[in-house]
């Protein structure tokens, strides 16, 4: 039954990690079409594949019948995906309107 609950759990996350995602693009979208702008968006974008890798690859370790236990290099590149979006998002809300 854990493993089920835990597969539910990284689920829910990588909807949380696509929801902010897509925000960020559109922000960056809402601008003056700057380099910038586009570089800030490959980045949203690479991070958040990064993310669907990583969670799916656990999601699928998670469907076998003795699932492994997170291994460091997962942990790591979750945090890092996790972190790399929470920042874009502080940035995005600091940087002044281009309104």
């Amino acid at each position: 039954m854990q493993p089920e609950r835990t597969r539910l759990a990284w689920r829910r996350t990588t909807l949380a990690c696509s929801v902010a995602a897509v925000l960020g693009l559109r922000q960056a979208s809402r601008g003056p079409g700057t380099p910038a702008d586009a570089i800030g968006a490959a980045v949203i974008v690479l991070v958040w594949l990064a993310f669907l890798w990583v969670a799916h690859r656990r999601m699928r370790e998670l469907a076998t019948a003795r699932p492994p236990g997170l291994g460091p290099g997962t942990a790591v590149a979750t945090v890092a995906c996790t972190v790399a979006l929470a920042a874009f998002g502080t940035a995005l809300l600091l940087l002044p309107a281009s309104d």
